[in-house]
């Protein structure tokens, strides 16, 4: 069941009263699903009013692929890719809730200074041992993701199979977040991580048992499935193929409590949430 939640972003605190759609935008020439990409300023804006006029919550940019096989990218390579097109949407929609998905506190250090709200960090902290500090001292919401390993290795080292992987994730978020709150955290928004360091059947189990995750936390949950393997192999599609099958499963994470969808196309995560509203 979904909670009612709220988020400080700079000064201003945020009351989300139902589910909150989170904009994929990516500054990165290799992210898996072409359409998501956006490297020039003027492509990278065109895509950010349609995202928003399709009812985009956060937008959320990202300049490295996490897509499984990838290299980590370096903070500098990420920052050259991703200021200048923070810059040009702080300018023009300077209201627009604007998450960055980084795991380099380098990166997020710059791109808070830049006036970006909320830190979506994939690694929870694994990749850069600064990471955790940074975002607490930093004071803005921070997105909490369990993930097994680096992109590069993580379909390598998938959880255990036959363990119980609700526990696993609950050991690994409650760590990380006593961590978080030591240091002096405020806001963290908790993120399974669908797709990372997890097989297809482990995917889906997790999603079966989303509400009983949640249910062990007081922060909001975020459900990232948008266009995923876990989706197209079940399909035998491509992601460009894969809207449908997101769209019923982000249904079914609704169903389960997801506070926070993450997708490629907000208007039918959108409507998804009006029409289990009803319910």
């Amino acid at each position: 069941m979904f909670r009612p939640f709220t988020i400080k972003c700079r000064e201003t605190v945020i009351t989300y009263r139902q589910p909150v759609v989170m904009a994929v935008l990516n500054a990165t020439p290799d992210s898996f699903y072409g359409a998501s990409r956006a490297t020039t300023a003027e492509s990278f804006l065109s895509a950010a009013r349609r995202l928003v006029a399709d009812g985009a919550d956060i937008i959320d940019i990202g300049a490295a692929s996490s897509r499984p096989g990838a290299a980590l990218v370096s903070a500098e390579e990420e920052q050259r890719r991703l200021l200048p097109l923070l810059r040009l949407l702080r300018a023009e929609m300077p209201d627009m809730p604007v998450s960055i998905d980084t795991y380099n506190s380098e990166t997020a250090i710059a791109c808070v200074d830049c006036g970006a709200d909320i830190i979506n960090d994939i690694s929870g902290g694994m990749f850069d041992p600064q990471m955790l500090p940074t975002a607490a001292r930093l004071q803005v919401p921070y997105v909490l993701m369990h993930t097994t390993a680096e992109p590069s290795a993580m379909q390598d080292a998938t959880m255990s199979e036959g363990s119980d992987l609700i526990g696993q994730l609950a050991l690994y978020l409650s760590e990380r977040l006593d961590k978080l709150y030591s240091m002096g955290a405020t806001d963290v928004i908790i993120d399974p991580g669908f797709g990372f360091g997890k097989t297809v059947q482990q995917n889906y189990y997790i999603l079966n048992h989303l509400e009983s995750l949640g249910n062990l936390f007081k922060e909001p949950l975020l459900v990232g499935v948008s266009r995923k393997s876990m989706i197209t192999k079940v399909l035998q599609c491509s992601p460009e193929e894969a809207l449908n099958g997101t769209t019923v499963v982000n249904t079914i994470a609704l169903r389960q409590g997801a506070a926070i969808l993450r997708v490629h196309d907000p208007k039918p995560a959108q409507e998804a949430i009006k029409l289990v509203g009803l319910l």
